[in-house]
């Protein structure tokens, strides 16, 4: 019997976990971080292992989740696979259907720093957005890599969607860095 308080009080990363597994396969722990590395953390974080195997013991207690050993084929230990049960498909089938979506909160390193802008040397706020810029661009091509890899499988449908929306809004991060640099600029320009 699934335990009825862990079931009311799942987190989103439980939700996030349990739609890895929903993808139909047995998953080990490590699995589960790399397919989160391949697609979560584009729009929304990936877990850490210990996060994911937290998030595991508590699905298993909920009934969402089993586990089994499984021999590893190089004679190491044996490794846990997870798969989704039933009531783990109608369960994360429901919330994805029936919860109101959160909206995003924008928590944004780089617009902190430009907001603090008075207290920086002109020189460390172009580098901010310099750097912002590069690392927007470098996630695009890593999202449009993914969603390239992705778009045979079928299961990956709509998570190939998922990293052409986390494609356009790095393009559009990198679009933004470099207009506040213009903008930068132009300020700096006015300055006596």
């Amino acid at each position: 019997m699934a335990d009825e308080t862990t079931k009311r009080t799942l987190p989103a990363t439980s939700w996030a976990v349990l739609g890895l597994l929903s993808f139909g396969e047995e998953l080990s722990g490590y699995d589960l971080k790399k397919w989160s590395d391949r697609s979560l953390r584009f729009f929304y974080w990936s877990p850490s292992f210990s996060q994911i195997y937290s998030e595991l013991k508590r699905l298993e207690k909920a009934g969402y989740a089993s586990s089994r050993l499984v021999a590893q084929e190089t004679g190491t230990r044996e490794k846990r696979v997870y798969r989704i049960t039933d009531e783990g498909t109608a369960a994360v089938r429901a919330w994805a259907r029936e919860t109101p979506v959160d909206p995003p909160v924008l928590k944004h390193g780089p617009m902190l720093r430009l907001w603090l802008g008075h207290l920086l040397e002109p020189g460390q706020m172009r580098e901010v957005l310099l750097r912002h810029q590069e690392f927007a661009e470098k996630m695009r091509l890593r999202a449009m890599a993914d969603a390239e890899s992705a778009k045979d499988e079928a299961a990956w449908a709509y998570p190939a969607l998922t990293l052409k929306w986390a494609e356009r809004y790095y393009a559009s991060e990198r679009d933004l860095a470099a207009a506040t640099l213009d903008d930068v600029a132009a300020l700096e320009g006015r300055r006596p």
